[in-house]
């Protein structure tokens, strides 16, 4: 029979228009999928369905590389688990639930229990009840390095949640889609931060995992997700749809961009696209301190100081302070100027033990600035970091009034230590939870100039090939748009690991390359959340905030993707509100940019207050 591989290579350009179809055979034969272009209408024949036991292990076999590893069928209200006994915290089946654990290979081979031996890519799928299927599949992404349990017969994938905060069974079991997950090749512990498989025992790069990370896998698990309903139900999916942020977020585009025909509608939240170029530059905080203060961090009490004074100065909207700042592109507030939190000893007015020196204050503006290759930072009055990357600027830092407790404070962010320690092959450098057979990470990214930060961004840059072309920047979405595919794309202005300004520049070099706001915009959306964080909450250091953002509990943003995508209804008049009883309510109008919030009269917590432009 021909394999996946063989038919997926056939599919040209002029054929991701077409519909997603798929030919099952009787339980005796192997089932096979062509998987050009999105999931579609069926035009398969209805045939024989599998059922929830054996003879999925038995029977679903899409090409040579694909193992089922379990199934489990779970009725309405059973805990959620696989060994052991379960807790009271053990969530429970919303509804009847059909857990099918796959594996692809080839994987990676090598030494017996190396992080970077591999057997594969793990894809755990939950398929609702039969009666229950809404004909959609909703795939879900990962987080930080991924690496969770899909392919582990023991556990159900615990760091896996979609933008609207759900796991795949959540989803599967409320709402009715069939739901996935996958650990993109690898597997660690912890899993978000554990990046040992990214590097063979001999020391050199495992492009074979690398690749898997940051492509192939999230296109396995879209190809292998609809080839099971499929076979499960007898008729393929009607709509799919790819929901994730952070990581998931950057997956998303990577399938928009490499595999445009795998989903019908991309949700990107947040997405850790740049990523040499963002985790190189997240080091820089670091860095910062250790050459200018000599490792002597601030308190947390320092850092929220400056970061509320930012606010303070910037939030006032219609006379009212917001309690974050609506347009950090235009916030150019400066500590080294400011007395207020200054110490006496460095010509300020503060006489707590929370004042900044003026080498402090000027630290605090190097990592609102962004990383530079000499260290450098120049007046906020003339550039505060939201300008084009040119120069000596190399990337964006994060926006004023976002919390630095997470860049700035001693525990390193240990995925920036990683990957500097693998742009400049010193493995050294990584933090201790790198382990390797050539040496362990040992965190001498303490020890890193700024010269040679800089030389890391570089060799980030020229190791693309090697790294899976992890960067995830690519602009060009004509694939995309030609099959109909739609697009919602969001990140949060106080992003405490994301400086959102990546996110704004790579929609603006997609606007450049694909003719402007008006033919983007027909499939292509891009929204920001003033005041939201690495996902919908409140992670200004304002810790009173009520920023307006996205209600997971709603799925708000799903909701509006297919309403996109099943009934040509784009986004508009988006609102956004607090959490109910947050100390402050206000709702503001989310703008799809370019067009921004802009007010206009009357009460500024009020969304009725403002207009887009």
């Amino acid at each position: 029979m021909t394999t996946i591989q063989g038919r997926l290579s056939a599919c040209g350009p002029a054929r991701l228009s077409g519909a997603w179809a798929a030919t099952a055979f009787a339980a005796s034969l192997s089932l096979a999928l062509v998987a050009c272009g999105g999931s579609g209408k069926d035009h398969a024949a209805e045939t024989t369905q599998l059922t929830c036991d054996d003879s999925i292990t038995a029977n679903f076999k899409p090409d040579a590389h694909t193992t089922v590893l379990l199934v489990k069928a779970f009725k309405k209200g059973d805990p959620l688990v696989l060994s052991g006994a379960a807790t009271a915290q053990t969530p429970k089946a919303a509804n009847a639930l059909c857990l099918v654990k796959l594996l692809v290979g080839p994987g990676n081979p090598g030494p017996v229990n190396a992080p970077s031996t591999s057997p594969g890519i793990g894809i755990e799928v939950w398929l609702p009840a039969k009666s229950a299927w809404n004909g959609r599949v909703h795939a879900v992404g990962g987080g930080g390095w991924a690496g969770t349990e899909e392919a582990d017969t023991t556990a159900i994938s615990s760091a896996t949640n979609s933008g609207d905060i759900r796991f795949p069974a959540d989803i599967a079991g409320q709402d009715g889609s069939v739901s996935s997950s996958t650990d993109t090749g690898h597997s660690g512990s912890p899993p978000s931060f554990q990046a040992s498989f990214a590097v063979n025992p001999d020391g050199s790069i495992n492009t074979t995992l690398w690749n898997d990370f940051a492509s192939r896998a999230i296109h396995e698990q879209a190809v292998k997700t609809k080839a099971l309903a499929q076979a499960y139900y007898g008729t393929a999916p009607k709509f799919s749809y790819w929901d994730g942020g952070s990581t998931g977020g950057r997956q998303a585009l990577k399938l928009a961009q490499a595999h445009p025909g795998d989903f019908d509608g991309i949700l990107a939240g947040y997405p850790a696209i740049n990523w040499t170029k963002f985790i190189t530059a997240e080091l820089y905080p670091q860095i910062v301190i250790h050459q200018d203060l000599g490792g002597n961090y601030m308190s947390l009490e320092q850092l929220d100081l400056v970061s509320n004074a930012a606010i303070s100065a910037c939030d006032i909207v219609g006379g009212k302070h917001l309690g974050f700042v609506l347009d950090p592109a235009s916030c150019r507030y400066d500590p080294t100027k400011d007395a207020k939190v200054l110490c006496v000893g460095s010509g300020g007015t503060n006489g707590t033990s929370a004042c900044v020196t003026q080498p402090q204050a000027l630290a605090i503006n190097k990592i609102w600035y962004g990383m530079t290759s000499d260290g450098s930072v120049p007046d906020p009055a003339i550039d505060n970091g939201f300008g084009p990357i040119e120069g000596v600027h190399r990337w964006y830092g994060l926006t004023r009034g976002t919390s630095l407790a997470l860049l700035a404070t001693p525990a390193v962010f240990p995925i920036a230590s990683e990957m500097v320690a693998f742009e400049l092959q010193d493995y050294r450098i990584a933090s201790t939870l790198f382990t390797n057979a050539t040496g362990n990470g040992a965190d001498a990214w303490k020890t890193l100039s700024y010269a040679q930060l800089n030389n890391a961004y570089d060799a980030g840059i020229a190791l693309q090939s090697q790294f899976g072309f992890i960067n995830t920047d690519d602009p060009d979405l004509t694939a995309f748009k030609a099959r109909g595919g739609k697009l919602i794309h969001y990140a949060g202005m106080a992003d405490p690991l994301i400086p959102p300004q990546g996110s704004r520049q790579y929609y603006e070099r997609v606007l450049a390359t694909m003719g402007g706001p008006v033919p983007v915009q027909e499939f292509y959306r891009y929204y920001e959340y003033a005041g939201m964080g690495h996902g919908p909450m409140n992670q200004t250091s304002n810790h009173g905030a009520s920023p307006p953002m996205p209600h997971p509990a709603a799925g708000d943003l799903h909701k509006l993707l297919v309403e996109w995508v099943e009934h040509g209804r784009a986004p508009e008049g988006i609102v956004a509100s607090s959490v109910p009883g947050a100390p402050e309510e206000i709702s503001l109008p989310v703008c799809a940019y370019p067009l921004k919030t802009t007010y206009t009269s009357g009460d500024a917590y009020l969304a009725a207050s403002y207009v887009c432009r």
